[in-house]
């Protein structure tokens, strides 16, 4: 019998290939549900992190003004490194003053740059691990669901083969509800599997990207920051 409607040749499979079917119908929602998730959070992330630089280059000196800015952008990652070292600089009138109260600030109230920058890699990777939410999954799913189609494919052709020695002959009609479920299997399997292993590479490249991005704003904001810790030492050295 040659199967000419989808739901007939559905309703012919056996039930340990209808759960392989499920199973991969699982998989491939989740993963879409995921990857609409990521697209937009990741759009999100791209949009902030643009307004948090752009403000950044017009007021990096304006630590208070910056830094209220900074809030407003959540998602950005560069604002919360930012946050997190400014949150434990001296008191924001001390810095914003430094030019003109040299000397009178003491220098120990400085975190010393290899403290920040730890906790600036601190902050990186925590922001690194929401990004990298439920990747693992489409990972997963890329992985295993061609896995789990193959065995729906093997399942098909043991059918196929045991149609066959049921009649006694390899005519199509004996034969085609057999392969046609291997291949229902195999399809299913690719369908899951494509979209999760595009998906994971794509958004893992701009996790990368995201990376190097917010190390580079890191350094550089520490250089800032160094500066100023340099300037309040000097005139004290001076005085000496």
């Amino acid at each position: 019998m040659i199967f000419a409607d989808p739901m007939e040749l559905l309703s012919s499979l056996g039930s340990l290939s209808i759960v392989i079917l499920l199973t991969l119908a699982i998989f491939s929602v989740v993963s879409w549900a995921i990857i609409v998730q990521k697209w937009r959070r990741f759009s999100v992330i791209e949009r902030e992190e643009s307004k948090f630089l752009q403000a950044y280059e017009l007021r990096s000196q304006d630590f208070s003004e910056l830094r209220s800015e900074a809030q407003d952008l959540e998602a950005s990652p560069s604002a919360a490194v930012y946050i997190g070292i400014v949150d434990r600089l001296p008191s924001t009138s001390d810095l914003l003053d430094s030019s003109q109260n040299l000397g009178q600030t003491p220098a120990h109230r400085f975190p010393e740059r290899h403290y920040l920058e730890k906790v600036s890699q601190h902050i990186t990777q925590n922001q690194i691990s929401h990004q990298e939410s439920y990747l693992p999954f489409l990972a997963t799913t890329g992985n295993l669901t061609p896995f789990i189609g193959l065995l729906g494919t093997v399942l098909g052709i043991i059918s196929a083969f045991r149609e066959i020695g049921v009649q006694g002959s390899a005519s199509i009609a004996s034969v085609a509800p057999g392969v046609a479920e291997a291949l229902i299997a195999t399809a299913a399997g690719l369908f899951a599997a494509i979209p999760a292993v595009i998906a994971y590479n794509y958004f893992l490249a701009k996790i990368r990207k995201s990376i190097f991005r917010v190390e580079a704003f890191g350094i550089e904001f520490l250089n800032i920051v160094e500066g100023l810790n340099t300037e309040n030492k000097e005139p004290a050295e001076v005085t000496r």
